[in-house]
């Protein structure tokens, strides 16, 4: 009976070696699997709710297959990466940018980023607006706010916020979309529901208050689900699209 259970294992071992090869050396078995993905995730997300491709790390080739399956919301972390990839990709492509934004770079995606959505200083809104006048454009935001019990999380407080929308009504390049949050790293659903249901709220409170917010963005591979569930009307997923990240 033992050596009759080694032997599955190491059969059963030997298959998962063979599919682990068969993908890496065949890549059509990657790019087809995007556009099953992205069509299986649209099927669970309500009208009301947009889908971010978080396709940091990811290569043109996998970003176009996802492109061929009609997405066409990409967000990127680093703005050099989203830079090159804005300058070889179709131009239809809407690029967000999700992670934290350096001020001294925010002219190199000034000219063509769709939205920017971890705007978490109230110098980073200045920089912004500046460089959105030299491009004679209106970028749109959405502002960070720090939801997480992770101090190493960005994003504004309560109150930094409020100050940030009361200046960016002197701000004419710009415009404030809604607000963005990641909840915090965790295995506790009900932290991640608290989370971000107090970020509803807040969304909620600035409604009421005439501030022509759109953008709810919450949710990411792991918790997009109850983000929904929450109130969000963007998700950011990456893994759940293009398979694990590449470091």
């Amino acid at each position: 009976m033992e050596l009759l259970h080694w032997n599955l294992l190491i059969r059963s071992w030997n298959v998962v070696r063979f599919e682990c090869f068969e993908s890496a050396a065949n890549p059509q078995i990657i790019r087809m699997e995007i556009g099953k993905n992205i069509a299986s995730l649209l099927e669970k997300l309500p009208p009301t709710v947009e889908l971010v491709a978080v396709s940091k790390t990811k290569s043109n080739d996998e970003i176009l297959e996802a492109y061929n399956a009609g997405q066409r919301k990409f967000g990127e972390n680093k703005i050099q990466d989203m830079t090159r990839k804005y300058e070889i990709l179709p131009k239809d492509i809407q690029w967000h940018m999700i992670g934290h934004v350096q001020s001294n770079k925010v002219k190199y995606m000034a000219p063509y980023v769709s939205l920017i959505q971890g705007v978490d200083s109230l110098k980073l809104l200045k920089e912004i607006n500046k460089q959105a006048q030299k491009n004679n454009r209106i970028i749109d935001c959405l502002l960070q706010i720090h939801i997480a019990k992770e101090e190493s999380k960005y994003g504004l407080s309560v109150q930094e916020s409020q100050q940030a929308i009361k200046i960016a009504k002197e701000l004419p390049h710009l415009r404030i979309k809604g607000l963005m949050g990641m909840a915090t790293f965790t295995e506790d659903q009900k932290q991640i529901e608290r989370e971000f249901a107090g970020l509803k709220s807040l969304y909620d409170q600035y409604i009421k208050q005439k501030i022509p917010l759109k953008v709810l963005s919450m949710g990411m591979s792991g918790d997009f689900l109850i983000a929904i569930e929450q109130g969000s009307n963007m998700i950011r997923v990456g893994s759940k699209i293009f398979g694990p990240r590449n470091y």
